[in-house]
């Protein structure tokens, strides 16, 4: 991307937030001019978002912090379809209810990131079945169908997809990228909306918008994507060993969710530092320079920054002092059970398996070594991919103990005596 002069676009760019921009000297003169007004879509199709979605949050967020105003689009019409880009097979038809209840669980979050009111900045939370559930569908056809290239959808990379692998995409699929467009429009003409935002997979939707918005109203509109984000190790991000990283408390505790950015893997530390902390990036750069042990540290940092961000710096800190208390003083401040075992035993060094069969937290030593497959044994808090690791005095903390943890749930302190 050309060198930006707006701040919002300087930011998002030094950040590592931006893929593509369709337009970067148009949306930087608009940012630049003020008032700017972005959106991004979130589809009901749960009680709660999981972290996958913190990317396109945050951009929510940086578009409010430098002056612009976002709006959170709440998918409640679309949702009735679901969005088919790069899937497999159609999502689930969900019903009125379900939709409801999903968009009363996502809601809870934006509170936390965004600033809502009646001020020219402030945040907006709309949702799309204001219009799409009103439709009269042959009028809708007539005025805006007409504006679609089906052979231009086709080659729409997240369709063409689907295709070659010759998976079935249903005519109520291919509608979502029709209403998505139109979602657009109305933004625009509702609220001077002139940019949409999103990740990778909704480009071709996006560009669908603006050329809509082109045809039918000479609106100039914008549209920027993110990247992917997938873990140094190439694993989707979103995902925990126990399962999704959810983004509602009553889905996953404060203290579990501290624990997942705890767990990064060190060659993602910096670049998690700059997309989901509101960290000065002079900050981040001391953070993501630490070697060796030190980069302990800077996960601690990252983990307590995304914490306070989501559910407060109160459950934040509590969450770092527990995870203290624990695992470097020697408290078991959270009341993990623990076991006693001769100090001579990590001497020596355990066995990964054995350990956690002495510690009760499996029946065998084959269990635990499907667990490792699966990415659900830790060893104080750090993730064990290797079936041949030992337990032993490196592990202890100054008081002698070990935390091994089986999944999100089940964790033993070993004492060393």
């Amino acid at each position: 991307m050309t060198a930006a002069i707006s701040d919002f676009l300087r930011i998002l760019d030094e950040r590592g937030f931006i893929q593509q921009v369709s337009d970067t000297a148009g949306l930087d003169a608009k940012a630049v001019a003020g008032g700017l007004t972005g959106y991004i879509g979130f589809d009901a199709t749960a009680t709660s978002l999981h972290v996958g979605s913190l990317v396109q949050i945050m951009m929510l967020r940086w578009l409010q912090e430098t002056g612009g105003r976002p709006i959170a689009l709440m998918g409640g019409g679309t949702s009735r379809i679901g969005d088919p880009s790069f899937r497999d097979e159609a999502r689930k038809l969900l019903g009125d209810d379900d939709i409801a209840r999903n968009l009363s669980g996502i809601r809870q979050v934006f509170d936390k990131f965004l600033r809502f009111g009646n001020g020219p900045g402030d945040a907006l939370m709309i949702d799309n079945a204001t219009w799409l559930n009103h439709l009269n569908y042959s009028d809708f056809l007539r005025d805006y169908g007409r504006h679609f290239s089906v052979n231009r959808m086709l080659s729409f990379e997240s369709v063409k997809t689907r295709l070659d692998r010759e998976q079935s995409l249903s005519f109520l699929e291919f509608n979502y990228m029709i209403f998505q467009a139109y979602d657009f429009v109305e933004l625009h003409r509702r609220h001077g909306c002139v940019m949409q935002m999103g990740g990778s997979d909704q480009w071709g939707n996006i560009v669908n918008g603006i050329e809509l918005g082109r045809r039918t109203d000479n609106a100039a509109l914008y549209g920027v994507t993110s990247p992917l984000i997938t873990l140094a190790s190439g694993a989707k991000m979103g995902k925990s060993a126990a399962g999704a990283v959810w983004l509602n408390a009553d889905l996953l505790a404060p203290y579990e969710y501290w624990q997942f950015w705890r767990n990064t893997e060190d060659a993602d530390v910096g670049r998690f530092l700059k997309l989901f902390t509101l960290m000065p990036l002079a900050e981040i750069a001391k953070l993501d320079a630490l070697q060796g042990a030190e980069i302990n540290e800077a996960k601690k940092v990252l983990a307590t920054e995304t914490t306070a961000l989501l559910h407060g710096r109160h459950e934040a800190e509590r969450a770092a002092e527990t995870a203290s208390r624990t695992f470097e003083q020697g408290v078991a401040a959270s009341g993990l059970p623990s076991v006693e075992r001769p100090r001579a035993e990590f001497e020596t060094g355990i066995g990964i398996a054995p350990a956690f069969v002495l510690a009760g937290l499996t029946g065998s030593n084959s269990e635990v070594v499907r667990a490792i497959s699966g990415g659900a044994i830790s060893v104080n808090d750090e993730r064990v991919t290797d079936r041949n690791r030992v337990v032993g005095i490196a592990d202890l903390s100054n008081d002698g103990i070990v935390k091994l943890s089986f999944g999100r749930k089940k964790h033993v302190l070993l004492r060393a005596v």
